[in-house]
């Protein structure tokens, strides 16, 4: 559910910047210059909301990081590894 929130959040961000596009090059010397400040601001709206989203998901769990440098700090989530026999000492 979370994720798929997200997702409508980040289509939502991308529409709103091509819609800002369209209305810059459109009223390129129109009076009609606020369309483009309520894109902007719909588009701030939205990155918001989605960093909000993005926040909320990892601080309950619900979104987990399966990066690469994270396993050190989640010892939990690593494989065991196979335990190797002791090597013959040296007489």
């Amino acid at each position: 559910m979370l994720k798929t929130l997200m997702l409508i959040l980040l289509i939502a961000l991308i529409a709103s910047l091509f819609g800002g596009l369209n209305f810059l090059v459109k009223d390129l010397g129109g009076n009609n210059k606020k369309r483009l400040l309520y894109a902007l601001g719909l588009r701030v709206t939205l990155a918001v909301m989605l960093i909000g989203t993005i926040v909320y998901g990892a601080y309950t769990g619900q979104i987990k990081s399966q990066a690469p440098w994270d396993k050190q700090l989640h010892p939990e989530n690593v494989a065991p590894s196979i335990p190797t026999a002791p090597a013959a000492p040296k007489p």
